[in-house]
């Protein structure tokens, strides 16, 4: 496309505690392969390192970088206060600690003219700068980590449940009233199933990429992944019929491994095979996902794959009744274009 058929784009970023990547990802999004018009809106949470300061650096190199605050530091509310600030008819979402590849905004409006979706998405590229986070990038790009979810795997492109942060159709978003404030996590899959339900198209191409670094301890996977699970039965709860047998998984096991070793300690040792027998899974499933990687990377998957695993069942089996109902109360607030 041409500068002249190219759609202006707004980049919107919630952000907080983000001083390690937050240069780099605007540096992608700004050196990206798009003739069109561009902005860049990052909505700044409380954060307590030097995210706001080097932001601001940001906002005085390039004029087309602006920002705007999220005194609750909470991701939808940031989310939707960039969107009112920003005033383009496509809109991208980036994380402080993604990195677009250099064609991702070309490819995602190409792709937005081509197949009629509201939002379009891709893979969610795991990229570690150590031992332990190359551990988990590669724990969460296998499917005994993530199952079949196309977003983390890849696969062939086509309509899907959600994607990896997404490229919207403004009006997409605003016809949704954006994004739900009260889900502080699984905001992305709560607002796709959400358009879908009005008749939205969400698409999922492995073309779109976007690296992405993994949480650098296990104390961090853990509850990164245990707000998962909590918050992704708040959305079974909210929207009846949106759970499937894939996040069902999790608790399962988590359930049957408890069990296994109460049994096994209280009435016979043949329990045991349970919690073993995961053990065994996630060693023998930890080999051809740490194909390629250093000996020290590959030692800490099955590490990765358990907390993943563990984190996000106990989080599901424990996301309180009252969340639920808090959210079912909470009404969204209208996200329409700023007008001055």
């Amino acid at each position: 496309m041409s500068a002249a058929q190219c759609p202006a784009v707004s980049v919107i970023m919630p952000v907080l505690n983000e001083e390690r990547h937050l240069r780099n990802s605007v540096r992608h999004i700004l050196e990206q392969e798009y003739a069109g018009e561009m902005e860049v809106v990052i909505a700044l949470g409380p954060s307590t390192d030097r995210t706001d300061e080097i932001a601001a650096e940001l906002v005085r190199e390039d004029s087309r970088v602006h920002t705007v605050p999220n005194p609750t530091g909470r991701t939808p509310a940031a989310l939707n206060a960039a969107i009112k600030a920003s005033s383009h008819p496509i809109v991208v979402r980036v994380d402080g600690h993604g990195m677009l590849s250099p064609n991702y905004i070309a490819t995602a409006v190409r792709l937005l003219e081509e197949t009629g979706a509201q939002n379009v998405g891709g893979i969610m590229h795991a990229e570690g700068e150590n031992a332990w986070e190359d551990a988990v990038a590669a724990a969460m790009t296998s499917r005994i980590g993530v199952g079949n979810a196309a977003f983390h795997t890849g696969g062939q492109a086509g309509p899907a449940e959600t994607v990896y942060l997404g490229v919207f159709r403004r009006e997409a978003l605003e016809k949704a009233d954006g994004y739900n404030v009260e889900f502080i996590r699984a905001q992305d899959w709560e607002l796709n199933f959400r358009i879908r339900g009005a008749g939205g198209l969400i698409w999922f191409s492995p073309e779109l990429k976007v690296q992405y670094r993994p949480r650098p301890s296990v104390k961090a996977l853990a509850k990164q992944y245990k707000d998962y699970g909590r918050w992704r039965h708040v959305v079974a709860r909210y929207h009846a019929g949106s759970i499937n047998l894939r996040y069902l998984a999790p608790p399962t096991a988590v359930c049957a491994i408890a069990a296994g070793i109460v049994v096994g300690a209280a009435v016979t040792p043949w329990a045991f095979v349970v919690p073993a027998g995961y053990a065994a899974a996630i060693v023998a499933g930890s080999l051809p996902a740490g194909k390629g990687l250093p000996l020290k990377a590959r030692a800490q998957i099955p590490v990765a794959l358990a907390t993943m695993h563990m984190s996000w069942g106990y989080g599901f089996l424990t996301s309180p009744r009252s969340l639920a109902k808090k959210v079912m109360a909470g009404r969204r607030p209208a996200v329409g274009r700023q007008t001055v």
